[in-house]
């Protein structure tokens, strides 16, 4: 079973306001416009577009570093359910890992909180490939020490984890919370698409076991 990050695992409402805050922008017209941009199938990256053209994520983020701003989370932004989920996958003996488009930084924020609870963590700066593209799914394949169709990706967003990681032929699992998920729960993909759909990370051990056992 391997994990998406954000929204899935860490809630990124602390680094979306800094970076309503980093941008001069009302964090309520921030997090409004971010949704609009979801609501209309377009990349996240284009909200900062909207109110500054130009604007460079990478470039910005270094500089938010350099300020000593830069992207950070940590035990407090972490959804409650994640460290029970994850202790009761562990308890009945799944292999665990977390697998995101994440910055070398968050990479090692990850390791630094998940280094016991996981076998896996891989980022997309790890790995020189970012979710959707194929080459991501491709690289989490290789990673996972067994065949692609045992893998389970878990994720909040159709167009990002869902979907690829589905045609890579893994199975999913979709999970309903942050702004991704709340505005496509309804669609078909997200409907039609997940091998599970869960309103908490608590629901998968007893999903998966059922599963898993159907499947014997």
């Amino acid at each position: 079973m391997v994990f998406d990050v954000g929204e899935c695992l860490v809630d990124e409402s602390r680094e979306y306001g800094a970076w309503a805050d980093w941008l001069g922008v009302p964090r309520h017209t921030f997090h409004a416009m971010f949704g609009a941009v979801i609501a209309q199938g377009r990349d996240y990256r284009d909200v900062f577009q909207e109110f500054r053209p130009g604007f460079d994520l990478y470039t910005e983020r270094e500089k938010r570093a350099t300020t000593g701003q830069p992207e950070t989370f940590g035990e407090e932004d972490l959804y409650t359910d994640v460290r029970p989920a994850l202790a009761r996958l562990r308890d009945d003996g799944l292999w665990l890992g977390i697998a995101g488009n994440q910055t070398v930084r968050a990479g090692r924020i990850l390791r630094e909180l998940f280094a016991s609870d996981v076998d896996l963590i891989g980022t997309s700066d790890d790995w020189g490939a970012s979710k959707p593209d194929p080459e991501f799914f491709k690289r989490v394949a290789e990673a996972v020490p067994f065949d692609v169709s045992e893998i389970l990706y878990v994720g909040d967003r159709c167009d990002n984890d869902i979907r690829p990681a589905r045609e890579a032929g893994m199975h999913t699992a979709l999970v309903h919370r942050g702004p991704w998920a709340t505005i496509q729960w309804t669609s078909v993909e997200a409907t039609e698409l997940p091998t599970f759909r869960v309103e908490s990370l608590l629901e998968l051990p007893v999903q998966v076991g059922r599963f898993n056992d159907s499947a014997r």
